[in-house]
């Protein structure tokens, strides 16, 4: 089933990040740009094919919006679509695909995406054991490469971007799930908090460097809840566990250190261009509401 009711707490934990209400919050954008991994990815993955392995490209994935698999890993719509409808536009296409117009928006995330280049990933022995598409940098460079066809002049550009919504994100989730999976202690995995955290920030800044004004920039997941990690993970320490949830006490810490770190970030470039809008989106907070009350989300 394709959770509408969870998704839409997300989308709106991402247009209250401002303090308003998304009721009354509603503005007009002129198109909608999308970076990130796996959550976002609109089918740029299985542009040039799908790998045999994919499963999210095949059924049952895409069967309660699209009625076809769409590379998405959902079987509806992911966040980034229904922020475009909430704000009246059109489904931002996958970036990569042959034919499709852009003006509106584009969507340039990727399953297994990272915000750490893969370079870093090689010097700490882990290389062999990613599954790496790019960096938060290489949806940039796609941008750039996208920006000719979308405005003309370095003035337009900027006047087109400051009336467009930019969604950095999410970033980060594939940067830990790596060496974890990957058996790298815990305690270095955490030390790699504050360079994830700067590499998005440092994304951010390129973008409205670019003449982007307005950016949401979503934290991660509470990692600590997922089926996977619970499984991978299962302790006999009822102490390794949060009594009122049942998710990992110490994975859920390590997101919540991230989102942390991200948020003091994002305030540094706040101050940094006054002139924008920088919001932070909440996943983490969202996503607990669905571990805590999860009959509320279920039609």
């Amino acid at each position: 089933m394709e959770h509408r009711g969870l998704l839409l707490v997300l989308v709106a934990a991402l247009c209250l990040a401002g303090g308003a209400d998304a009721r009354h919050a509603k503005k007009s954008y002129q198109a909608v740009f999308s970076f990130g991994d796996s959550l976002s990815d609109a089918g740029n993955l299985i542009v040039d094919g799908i790998p045999k392995s994919l499963t999210t490209a095949r059924a049952p994935y895409g069967m309660t919006f699209f009625g076809r698999p769409t590379g998405r890993c959902s079987n509806g719509r992911v966040v980034v679509d229904f922020l475009a409808e909430h704000f009246g536009l059109p489904l931002p296409p996958a970036s990569q695909a042959h034919g499709k117009g852009f003006k509106k928006g584009a969507n340039f995330a990727i399953t297994g995406a990272t915000a750490l280049e893969y370079s870093f990933f090689k010097a700490h022995g882990i290389d062999q054991r990613i599954w790496n598409t790019g960096s938060i940098n290489t949806q940039i460079g796609w941008l750039q490469k996208m920006k000719p066809s979308l405005c003309k002049s370095e003035k337009e550009c900027r006047d087109y971007f400051s009336k467009s919504l930019f969604v950095v994100g999410e970033f980060g989730g594939n940067d830990y799930n790596a060496p974890l999976f990957s058996g790298v202690a815990f305690s270095d995995v955490k030390t790699y908090v504050p360079l994830v955290a700067k590499a998005i920030a440092n994304g951010v800044e390129k973008l409205i460097e670019l003449g982007a004004t307005d950016l949401l920039v979503p934290g991660i997941l509470p990692i600590g809840c997922f089926p996977l990690y619970l499984t991978l993970y299962n302790s006999s320490k009822k102490s390794d566990y949060n009594a009122r949830t049942g998710c990992l006490r110490r994975y859920n810490r390590l997101a919540f250190h991230h989102n942390r770190e991200l948020k003091q970030q994002l305030d540094q470039l706040q101050k940094k261009y006054p002139k924008t809008k920088i919001m932070y989106g909440d996943y983490f907070k969202a996503a607990m509401q669905f571990v805590v009350s999860p009959g509320k989300f279920v039609r």
